[in-house]
């Protein structure tokens, strides 16, 4: 194969363009700790948490189980942490920042997790140097990576001087408009679901169950929430969502409610039908669907797959009293908007069922307004046990402790502007070879792709059990990577507020394909995403929200994108980060990161929305490909582009040809050197090859991608006359040629 090395050496493909393939997985590195919790945290880094194990990677002197991703390098750093994260929750603030709060006691090697009924748990392990996490509060503020290793840029993690009035392990957290968070339920130490059987003592279930509520910044002694009560047992990360009357959606075990969380008053909602459990460990994919002018903002919610398993099965705080692998999982789908603006009641809405039932399925709001489900499997539930109660012991587990079988690998589209019956899809997606379990997690990266890493269904570092602990990255590219051309906008703020003066965007007119610039402005949109904190298959604060825009277009083929800021009512989209996208013709920008708000937990200011200006389309626009700003300065029209690159193509092909024939002249069975080429002839090559591939890239094909076609094959048959010595040669050349083409 070494005669094959050269030529590689003159591909023109690079390996950045080979692996956006619309619709594929392609890995990513290693995390370096298994991401059971993830968070964007800028445009640079991803920043990841696991629970405290014996992970190979090391940070001051033992185990680690935090590290920051870098989204260009796909390098990871370790990053220190006291406590342990086992299982907690986060959400970001105003700032920018993220918290984690809570977690699980500190654990030694092999041991199970700080569970209900285990003896007490120390407050220290000397061996991988892990604190008590039951009570703590974290906190990170992101930084670029060339700070990574600053003391401001690391996680605060002092339990004596912040953390929680009371314990909790998956609990939930919920921001609030003012920025302030809320912390809901969980266990106090640990188990499979959160219920003793019999279960004689709903409330506190003899001290395993934390069914109270408090704040972040505290406002006062945590109080007992009897949502948390009457849902016992099935209501560990329970699913919220703040409305816009600053009261929450609250779903757990079948059970329903809008809760007040200033006067602690719960209005019942119907319940979840079917029987249907989305909150763990049933873990059904939940989301809202993306708040748009046209809905008037209003939240809907959707509930998708999860488990119809009869209660008496989840067992109790040790283990399930069902062997859950065998179990299948659910395909249903409901959707509830919680507060109608006709006024009438709230009631679920059967929506169409998945393609294939998952448990642990996440979704994934992308900036086209879509919805993307992954990872997951088709039987059983999220978490572990050594055991159940119709299999006794580890050894008989046919799947080491996991409690799922039947890894999901191919992702799946949700449309939810499709009509009934056709909003579910899987055209064009490949399959993860990687089975993303317990403890997986998805988010949104700036580029619009998604980070998918984790999965380690097992109590400590497992790498040969049937779902081994995971530290393999993979990021998976939407639909819209197909597109040859993605929006570039120039003039995004850094901060948004809450009404007020509208803001000018301006999207160059190398912006879109195929369709005039008055046809892309008015399929124009500017979305902000927020990905959220992501941990077991929830994106705790993911919101979608579309803004207001008028638009004008210019005669060169760009246009001004007249946008209003974030409608005046931050319980819509709470104060803090989000990724500022415009989305033309379906197909997204790179986002930008902005703040939301003024940056402080506080009353948000509102102003009136500013009026927008009308629309004003151009009577001729001619389309140039050059952008606006510094950074192109040539412009050439339509026609000139198209001769030019016609012309180079075909000095592509003569160039190929030339190169490539001179390449096999037969010497004794080997090939000339690569030295021997006239230095004409290597410029020819590279020059036209080069213009040649760029044209066709931002031009979506045309007579150069029929000229390629015949370019690949002239350089496939120059190869051929090598000889049957080179028969592999041959082979391997030709697929790599026709497949760069």
């Amino acid at each position: 194969m070494s005669s094959v090395l050269p030529w590689l050496a003159l591909s023109s493909l690079s390996l950045s363009a080979a692996a956006q393939h619309a619709g594929s997985f392609v890995q990513a590195g290693n995390t370096l700790v298994s991401a059971m919790m993830m968070f964007l945290g800028n445009d640079e880094l991803v920043y990841i948490l696991d629970k405290t194990e014996g992970n190979a990677a090391q940070v001051d002197g033992h185990p680690a189980w935090g590290s920051a991703w870098n989204i260009n390098t796909h390098q990871a750093t370790t990053m220190s942490v006291l406590t342990n994260t086992f299982c907690a929750s986060g959400m970001h603030l105003p700032n920018g920042s993220y918290a984690t709060f809570g977690g699980n006691g500190a654990i030694s090697i092999g041991a199970f997790f700080v569970w209900y009924g285990s003896p007490s748990s120390t407050s220290y392990d000397n061996v991988y140097g892990d604190y008590d996490g039951r009570k703590s509060i974290r906190i990170l503020n992101p930084c670029t990576t060339a700070n990574l290793s600053s003391p401001d840029c690391q996680w605060y993690d002092n339990p004596a001087a912040l953390s929680m009035q009371e314990t909790r392990w998956y609990s939930a957290a919920e921001a609030l408009g003012d920025g302030t968070i809320v912390l809901i339920g969980g266990f106090t130490s640990g188990g499979y679901v959160n219920r003793n059987v019999p279960n004689d003592d709903p409330a506190y279930e003899g001290g395993g169950a934390t069914p109270t509520y408090e704040f972040y910044p505290t406002r006062g002694p945590a109080t007992v929430m009897n949502f948390m009560v009457t849902t016992s047992g099935l209501n560990s990360y329970a699913h919220t969502y703040l409305m816009p009357s600053g009261k929450l959606l609250v779903q757990a075990n079948l059970s329903t409610i809008l809760w007040d969380p200033n006067q602690n008053l719960e209005t019942p909602l119907p319940d979840m039908p079917n029987g249907v459990v989305r909150v763990y460990p049933a873990s059904g994919a939940v989301a809202m669907l993306p708040l748009t002018p046209a809905t008037n903002y209003t939240p809907t919610l959707l509930f998708c797959g999860g488990s119809d398993m009869p209660a008496d099965y989840y067992g109790n705080y040790s283990w399930p009293f069902y062997n859950t692998w065998t179990y299948p999982t659910s395909k249903d789908c409901q959707r509830l908007t919680p507060e109608p603006q006709d006024g009438s009641s709230p009631a679920y809405e059967q929506d169409d069922p998945m393609l294939v039932g998952r448990t642990m399925g996440q979704f994934i709001t992308l900036p086209d307004g879509t919805m993307l489900v992954i990872n997951g499997a088709t039987n059983g539930t999220a978490g572990f046990a050594n055991q159940t109660l119709y299999t006794p012991s580890l050894a008989q587990m046919p799947f080491f402790q996991s409690l799922a079988s039947g890894p999901v690998g191919t992702p799946a589209i949700y449309n939810p502007n499709a009509p009934t019956g056709s909003r579910w899809s899987t055209a064009g997606f490949s399959s993860s070879k990687i089975a993303r379990m317990y403890h997986s997690t998805a988010i949104l990266l700036p580029d619009a792709s998604v980070l998918i890493a984790g999965s380690n269904p097992n109590i400590d570092v497992e790498l040969s059990s049937p779902y081994p602990t995971t530290y393999t990255a993979e990021i998976f590219y939407p639909s819209y990577f197909s597109s040859s051309v993605r929006p570039q906008v120039t003039g995004v703020p850094q901060t948004l507020s809450y009404g007020g003066p509208y803001f000018d965007l301006t999207v160059s007119s190398t912006s879109y394909a195929g369709t005039s610039a008055n046809d892309a402005a008015a399929n124009t949109t500017v979305v902000l995403v927020r990905g959220g904190f992501t941990t077991h298959a929830m994106n705790m604060g993911q919101r979608y929200l579309q803004l207001n825009n008028t638009y004008t277009v210019n005669n060169d083929g760009s246009y001004v994108l007249h946008v209003s800021q974030v409608p005046p009512n931050p319980n819509l989209l709470t104060p803090g980060p989000a990724l500022l996208f415009v989305v033309v013709n379906g197909i997204p920008s790179n986002g930008t990161m902005v703040i939301v708000g003024t940056g402080n937990v506080e009353t948000q200011p509102t102003a009136t929305a500013a009026v927008l200006p009308a629309v004003a389309t151009a009577t001729t626009t001619s389309k140039t490909n050059t952008t606006s700003g510094a950074g192109r300065g040539v412009v050439v029209s339509a026609v000139t582009a198209a001769v030019v690159g016609g012309v180079l193509a075909l000095l592509s092909v003569f160039g190929r040809c030339f190169v490539v024939a001179r390449l096999v002249v037969l010497t004794d069975g080997r090939l000339h050197s690569l030295m021997t080429f006239s230095p004409f002839i290597w410029i020819l090559f590279w020059t036209s090859d080069c213009f040649s591939f760029v044209y066709r890239h931002r031009n979506g094909g045309g007579l150069t991608s029929v000229l390629s076609f015949f370019n690949s094959w002239c350089v496939g048959w120059s190869w051929a006359r090598v000889g049957t010595k080179n028969t592999l040669d041959v082979v391997v050349v030709c697929l790599l040629v026709w497949y760069s083409y």
